[in-house]
């Protein structure tokens, strides 16, 4: 079996105190790994430290402790521990694609320069942007265009171009169509279908909609409070959750049947996460957790594997 595009391993991201507040732990000891041509979408409630472990891997912040191995055409590459022009080459095989598609373009360049930008940066033929457009099912004309004279879907499309440009080996993707309606979010997903199949692509795609996870992910890891707490294939979160915050996540789905939802005994959670300057001695979950036991106040859950692919932090599961 080849060995995975992205390996993470007891990574660790706190940020400094500010004033009178103490250290954030935004991400706390994750062990995590991103196969050949894999999508694995990271959700969780705002503020879980999805973005900040997302940021680690693009080492736009600096991890506080473990390690993100990249795996590269020149072999595994050791992004945790780059620095300067190292770095710099390692980000060719890493692309990102926003939240936002208009605040991540420059206002005031052209499309065309705004997809040419990563591939001048990485040396390398800027006469592919027509075909990138084109790629991405938007008109090659456009490259004159500034983004102000583009639709939102269209923005979109120009992010993921310019992160196609410099053929990457991983897409990390922050809720990259949260920011889109309904029938150009479901344009970008099958268009980032498709480039997965054309090119084996791997990404770690983060979000908050089930809707997307459904239409993508290959397998599910769940966050809460800086840690992961359950990571499945897509099938088994989605029909046979194990993790009582997993379980959560899903109860919280609107139902189209107000009153069956009534009946099925599901419960919205009460409450709000520990703050992730004060972390608990136990479970972090244990204070909204409808199945807790007095020992999950104490006891810190380890990460138990439960099948192939399949792990859960709970010390209650059987």
């Amino acid at each position: 079996m080849s060995a995975p595009v992205l390996q993470i391993q007891g990574l660790s991201l706190t940020y400094p105190p500010r004033g009178a507040s103490g250290p954030v732990h935004a991400v706390r000891n994750v062990d995590l790994s991103i196969a050949q041509g894999e999508v694995v979408a990271l959700v969780g409630e705002s503020g879980c430290g999805k973005s900040s472990l997302a940021r680690a891997v693009l080492r736009l912040r600096t991890p506080t402790g473990g390690t993100v191995t990249l795996q590269t055409p020149d072999g595994p590459v050791p992004l945790h521990a780059l620095r300067g022009r190292k770095l710099r080459q390692a980000r060719r095989w890493v692309q990102v694609v926003f939240q936002d598609p208009y605040a991540s373009l420059d206002p005031r360049v052209t499309i065309g320069d705004s997809v040419a930008e990563p591939l001048r940066a990485f040396g390398l033929d800027t006469g592919i942007i027509p075909a990138l457009l084109e790629r991405v099912g938007l008109d090659p004309n456009l490259a004159s265009r500034f983004p102000h004279e583009l639709s939102g879907g269209q923005r979109q499309r120009v992010g993921v171009a310019r992160a196609l440009g410099p053929s990457p080996k991983l897409l990390v993707l922050d809720e990259a169509v949260s920011a889109l309606d309904l029938s150009l979010r479901a344009q970008v997903l099958n268009l980032l279908l498709d480039l997965r199949r054309e090119h084996d692509l791997s990404m770690l795609f983060i979000t908050h909609d089930l809707a997307v996870v459904r239409a993508l992910a290959d397998r599910v890891a769940v966050m809460y409070s800086g840690e992961l707490v359950e990571v499945a294939p897509r099938a088994s979160v989605l029909q046979r959750p194990r993790h009582p915050y997993t379980r959560a996540l899903l109860d919280a789905v609107p139902a189209t049947d107000p009153g069956a939802a009534n009946e099925s005994g599901d419960q919205i959670l009460s409450g709000e996460p520990p703050s992730q300057e004060h972390i608990p001695a136990g479970c972090a979950f244990a204070s909204r957790c409808p199945l807790a036991e007095p020992r999950c106040e104490t006891e810190h859950p380890a990460m138990r594997p439960l099948e192939s692919s399949w792990g859960a932090r709970c010390l209650i599961l059987e």
